[in-house]
Parts: structure tokens; C-alpha cells; sequence
């Protein structure tokens, strides 16, 4: 697995294109995933509180969709774990599911704080 929190040689190709919109594409992406982490422990607590079995189904998908915009992003390790989940579930693996979107959440904790100082360059100063 990467230790790499963040391909910066992603983020300095995503300013070159986005130039004035680079901000907006962060918070974009912050926002996009505060929800998607939101909806995968969701998920998960969910079947646990109904006595289901979470929607396997559902969760490789949105573990899908959350490896592509990291990726996208050069959110390398949220990535990778991001696609181990979508792996698991895939599979129809249920044990270790909720230490696996632990994790996602711990990752993407710090993939905000390394995003929240990079918007701090890019912020207007009067």
C-alpha cells in the first residue's frame, strides 16, 4: 500500500488546467467526500442497527466511485483503500468492513487537512 497521502505532481497538473478554479475543485472534491464517507459508514451502521447485512452491492459501488475521484485527485492511499473496499465487497467479504471505512475516514481526515493547506496557497489575500 502507497504512503503517500497525496501526488502533489497530480495537484500541480490539476492548477495548471483549472488555473482561477483550482480552489473551487478542492472544495468540490472536499464536499463530494465528506458525503461519501458519510454515506459508507452509513451504510454499514445501518445493517448493523437493523440486523441486516449491509448492502454489499451498494458499497462496492460507492467504494468505486470514491477510488476514481481520489485518484482523480491524487489522493493516492484513500484511493487504494477505497479499492480494497470495493474488492471486498465485490467478493462478498463482510468481516472487517467496519475497520476498512475506519480507515477511509482516518485517510481522508488527513487528505483534508493536506487539501485545507493547499487552498490556503491558493486563497486571495487582501
Amino acid at each position: 500500500m502507497s504512503d503517500i497521502h497525496l501526488d502533489y505532481s497530480v495537484l500541480n497538473t490539476l492548477q495548471e488546467v483549472m488555473e482561477g478554479e483550482y480552489p473551487t475543485l478542492l472544495e468540490i472534491f472536499l464536499k463530494d467526500s465528506e458525503q461519501r464517507v458519510s454515506q459508507l459508514r452509513q451504510a454499514l451502521n445501518s445493517a448493523s442497527v437493523d440486523l441486516q447485512a449491509p448492502d454489499l452491492q451498494e458499497l462496492s459501488l460507492m467504494a468505486h466511485s470514491f477510488k476514481g475521484s481520489s485518484g482523480n485527485m491524487g489522493a493516492l492511499r484513500l484511493a487504494e483503500l477505497c479499492e480494497q473496499l470495493e474488492e471486498r465487497s465485490r467478493r462478498e467479504e463482510r468481516l472487517g468492513l467496519d475497520e476498512l471505512i475506519s480507515k477511509i475516514d482516518t485517510e481522508y481526515g488527513t487528505v483534508r487537512s493536506l487539501f485545507d493547506a493547499e487552498r490556503e496557497l491558493y486563497r486571495p489575500r487582501p
